[in-house]
């Protein structure tokens, strides 16, 4: 995510940082949760932030998304910063998914060159499917 807005970097977290179990946070639960740190902020200003209808928030509006959803606050000015994040995000959601949970899980404990053979065998199915050879992040 090169040069992305903040409102894309918002909903990129909203999107892979969720609660055990069910789907994403709440607008009301995020602005909820921050307010109970001190700082104001509405449900409503939370989501004109993720659909870019806001895109300059207070440095205490920032750092306060920053905590709640577990990133640095140079997540959404760094551009070196969200990548490094994107990544381990998108990692995190992966292993919510629970195939690729178990197939991890297996693996675990194999030498490097029977990990290394099972790397290769799916980057062939992702070219067979036309994905790209590293998963997006």
């Amino acid at each position: 995510m090169n040069q992305a807005t903040f409102a894309e970097r918002l909903d990129h977290l909203f999107r892979t940082v969720r609660p055990a179990g069910r789907g994403e946070y709440t607008y009301e639960e995020v602005a909820e949760t921050i307010r109970g740190t001190g700082v104001m902020i509405s449900h409503t200003y939370v989501w004109q932030l993720r659909k870019g209808k806001r895109d300059n928030p207070t440095k205490r509006h920032l750092e306060a998304l920053a905590e709640f959803f577990g990133v640095p606050a140079a997540y959404f000015v760094d551009d070196s910063v969200a990548q490094a994040t994107n990544a381990q995000l998108d990692l995190l959601a992966a292993m919510r998914d629970s195939s690729v949970r178990a197939l991890a899980l297996r693996a675990a404990g194999l030498s490097p060159t029977s990990l290394q053979a099972i790397r290769g065998m799916i980057e062939q199915a992702r070219r067979i499917e036309g994905l790209p050879a590293e998963p997006p992040g």
